[in-house]
């Protein structure tokens, strides 16, 4: 299933501190790349908006594991406002960011978007390695890992390789 471009702003911004190698990283630990990936995601480009959303992303990141509370995210939303106008085909609605966390409100906002929409379908990965986050769309909201190609198949390897092994010391 295709992200809309919010939450593909969300998961990527979350997945910006993978493992590779065993070895975390941070891809927006250097001012310059933070600039490029937010240009790169059609957000606005300063300091000031890379600051915020690398906070934003650690916040985050902590809400959707469970080690801190939705409230933490207050920061990132203040000041948003939505307004309704009314035109020929009913109402229309405009939003309006705070200058200078843009890309830390749109996140924030589609966390929450998705958080009453399919409570539960943005989550981490759960290969206990892996630093990843996922939404699921699928019907049964059973999706496990980031990736099956790379997580749900070394997950499954283990899990064959420990019940090979106990099996070899049980017979």
């Amino acid at each position: 299933m295709e992200l809309d471009v919010d939450e593909k702003l969300l998961l990527d911004l979350l997945n910006t501190t993978p493992v590779h190698d065993g070895q975390p990283s941070d891809l927006l630990a250097d001012r310059d790349d933070g600039l490029r990936w937010l240009a790169e995601h059609g957000q606005p480009a300063s300091a000031e908006e890379w600051r915020a959303a690398r906070d934003a992303r650690g916040v985050l990141q902590d809400v959707v594991r469970g080690d801190a509370p939705p409230a933490a995210l207050a920061r990132f939303v203040e000041g948003v406002l939505r307004l309704a106008s009314l035109g020929e085909e009913g109402i229309a609605w405009t939003q309006r960011l705070p200058e200078g966390r843009v890309a830390a409100a749109r996140a924030v906002l589609t966390w929450d978007a998705l958080r009453v929409s399919g409570p539960g379908r943005l989550r981490a990965c759960a290969n206990d390695e892996c630093r990843l986050f996922l939404i699921d769309h699928s019907r049964p909201n059973n999706a496990r890992w980031c990736s099956m190609a790379g997580c749900g198949n070394r997950m499954k390897a283990r899990r064959h390789y420990q019940r090979t092994r106990q099996a070899r010391t049980d017979g």
